[in-house]
């Protein structure tokens, strides 16, 4: 069974279809990338996996629990980091994870010490007991990660997890990222970051306004773009058909300059 299951999956804001009958998987012990431009329909293929939007049709699931009928059953096994940070501001992180802890019934000591483990491991402790209005984006990111790993889930999806982190934060995000399938789970994230995919993923999918232009591990994108040896970056270029504009506005960049 894989992990995750999408199939032929549609969904529309009004006359706007922002998922175009899209099919993927994700693997077990996989981390698979979800790459696209802004506005792809990667954020929106993400909250339909979570039960946040139902889709007009297609299959969505997430071992093998429907996510539009069984959302609940989901989110008991998923830990999600939303690309938004939505946290309760007045709350201290401490409280943040006891109030989580008390909703998913995880009893408090086993709570308490999974909290404090990852917050070692994420350089958080200093900031447990300040209100989170006053924590930096990337310290607020990293609660969310917390909350997201508090219940040990079988499956991360993360929305865009290295946007706005430093070069040290985003890089103990990877290793968050690779421990978590290393103990068995797996990994769906979005990114726009190229070199993070590159680094990271086992297999990436490029989907570009909602439809699966390209799947594969890094050298099948080399076959299907016909370009050996190309890292992600050109290959996503190339294969959403950026690569021209981007020529194009380097060129009329360069003459605006030169004049």
């Amino acid at each position: 069974m894989n992990t995750v299951e999408v199939k032929n999956l549609i969904k529309k804001y009004g006359d706007l279809v922002a998922v175009n009958n899209l099919t993927f998987n994700v693997k077990e012990g996989e981390i698979y990338g979800l790459l696209g431009p802004n506005g792809a329909g990667k954020s929106t293929t993400l909250k339909v996996l979570m039960g946040l939007l139902d889709p007009e049709s297609g299959i969505s699931e997430i071992f093998g629990i429907n996510t539009v009928t069984d959302s609940i059953e989901v989110k008991k096994r998923v830990g999600y980091v939303p690309e938004e940070i939505s946290l309760y501001e007045s709350l201290t992180p401490r409280e943040l994870f006891d109030f989580i802890a008390s909703i998913r019934q995880i009893p408090s000591e086993i709570a308490n010490r999974r909290a404090i483990e990852i917050s070692r491991a994420l350089d958080f402790t200093q900031h447990y007991d300040k209100t989170v209005v006053t924590l930096s984006q990337g310290n607020k990111q990293k609660t969310m990660l917390i909350i997201a790993l508090l219940h040990a889930p079988d499956l991360l999806i993360l929305d865009e997890p290295f946007s706005g982190l430093d070069v040290r934060t985003s890089r103990i995000m990877k290793d968050v990222i690779k421990l978590h399938v290393e103990s068995g789970g797996s990994v769906l994230l979005s990114t726009h970051i190229m070199e993070m995919a590159e680094g990271l993923c086992d297999r990436v999918g490029i989907i570009d306004e909602g439809i699966l232009v390209a799947e594969g591990t890094l050298d099948e994108l080399r076959k299907q773009a016909e370009s050996e040896g190309a890292d992600l970056e050109n290959l996503f270029l190339k294969l959403t058909g950026e690569d021209e504009d981007v020529r194009e506005g380097v060129d009329t960049l360069r003459e605006a300059l030169a004049n």
